[in-house]
């Protein structure tokens, strides 16, 4: 469970009741896909047929450009976490992650479930005495890819949900 059950009004748009501009939505977007694709590869040398998870990222990129639904990147999404369900370890982590990217169209605050299903997998690839150093590692990388614009959001965001994404973001 990575979403909290009071939802955050910064993480929900505008036309929603929240404060989020489609800018930003859009860049928390783009952002999750970045954390998702950078460890697409641990899923990918495990089911090199399986172009779900490549898919969805795909999708949610398609998405922030105008060129697919959000019901299309959704499912996308969804199809990804499907992927992910039958394997274990690092695969399914990044699968994960794949799918928490996509379904950013429909509801920002996947965000950190992209982000924090990343840093699992790298710690479920790393060897058992470096698993912790592996995932403060990729939470370091991830937020120096983070656009300025939505910086102080998704810091702010990780401190509040961090307990609820397995603490995987104290980096």
């Amino acid at each position: 469970m990575i979403l909290s059950k009071v939802r955050d009004p910064r993480l929900i748009t505008i036309r929603r009741g929240g404060s989020l501009s489609d800018a930003d939505h859009r860049l928390l977007a783009l952002w999750a896909a970045v954390c998702a694709e950078h460890v697409l590869h641990l899923f990918e040398s495990v089911q090199p047929s399986d172009t779900r998870p490549r898919l969805a990222i795909a999708q949610v990129r398609a998405w922030v450009n105008g060129e697919v639904t959000m019901s299309q990147a959704r499912a996308a999404g969804g199809h990804a976490m499907a992927a992910a369900r039958k394997l274990s370890g690092a695969a399914r982590h990044a699968a994960f992650s794949a799918g928490q990217a996509a379904v950013v169209a429909h509801v920002a605050a996947h965000e950190l479930g992209a982000a924090a299903y990343a840093i699992k997998a790298v710690r479920a690839a790393a060897a058992t005495n470096e698993r912790d150093h592996a995932g403060r590692l990729e939470c370091q990388w991830q937020r120096q890819q983070l656009p300025s614009e939505i910086y102080d959001l998704v810091l702010d965001d990780q401190h509040l949900r961090n307990e609820i994404c397995w603490s995987v973001f104290d980096c």
